[in-house]
């Protein structure tokens, strides 16, 4: 497991120096400290996932909430002892479609778990400091590349004053590639965040075809003039939503 992103080290580091540490953390070193999960997007936990965030069972939310805060909890030793909680949101387009977000749910959840086993850590839930400026496709059956296209820039901090000299913690539902938290944490960086740590209720296994890059194009091509919805899956692998996280 990569010690950075918690990915899987089936891509190892090209040197020993960096043997703890995934291929694309390596070349592309994420804009977040480090990012943790509960478990594999897999199973039972992608099932309960699945029973919140599309059959609207938000009862769910209360038991996934300890699972993401036993994750975060991971985090005990290393993290500040005060920090700045930000779910990855959605787009309004999506929230009026869905009626909610599934990573503020957790997040609310999680923070009521951590008073109780955590009560000397300090977090204080920001659920509209990060904006999401533009309705993204669904990452499912995205490459790795086409991924990193469809959020780049597509995050916004709200206030920037909000999160000066803060340290962040970034939650979302699924972590598959890192593009949606590498983009958010971008953001939140950019905004004079002290750091930004991320934790997820599930990791999904990442795939790369032959000859994917895994350098950060953030600076490498140019700003896609206005991503319509569609125009990435067109190119995408055909894999179904149903076996692929959205994140």
């Amino acid at each position: 497991m990569c010690a950075r992103c918690s990915g899987s080290l089936d891509h190892p580091a090209p040197d020993s120096d960096s043997a703890f540490l995934c291929r694309a953390c390596v070349l592309a070193p994420p804009p977040f400290v480090r990012a943790v999960a509960f478990g594999l997007y897999e199973g039972r936990m992608r099932s309960a996932i699945h029973a919140l965030k599309y059959d609207r069972l938000h009862p769910a939310a209360r038991q996934l909430g300890r699972m993401l805060a036993a994750a975060i909890a991971q985090l005990a030793v290393e993290a500040p002892a005060e920090m700045l909680v930000v779910p990855i949101p959605l787009h309004r387009s999506k929230l009026a479609q869905r009626g909610f977000n599934q990573a503020r749910e957790l997040a609310r959840n999680a923070l009521d778990s951590l008073a109780t086993s955590h009560p000397a850590w300090r977090f204080t839930l920001a659920a509209s400091t990060l904006m999401r400026l533009r309705a993204t496709e669904s990452q499912a059956g995205l490459s790795p590349r086409q991924r990193r296209l469809n959020v780049r820039g597509a995050f916004s901090v709200s206030d920037p004053a909000a999160v000066a000299d803060k340290h962040i913690l970034l939650i979302d539902d699924i972590m598959t590639t890192g593009a949606t938290v590498r983009a958010a944490a971008r953001a939140l960086a950019g905004a004079g965040a002290a750091s930004v740590w991320v934790a997820t209720l599930a990791r999904a296994h990442r795939s790369y075809g032959v000859g994917e890059s895994f350098i950060d194009e953030e600076t490498k091509d140019p700003e896609p003039p206005g991503i319509e919805p569609g125009v990435l899956s067109q190119t995408a692998s055909m894999h179904s939503s149903i076996h692929q996280p959205s994140f």
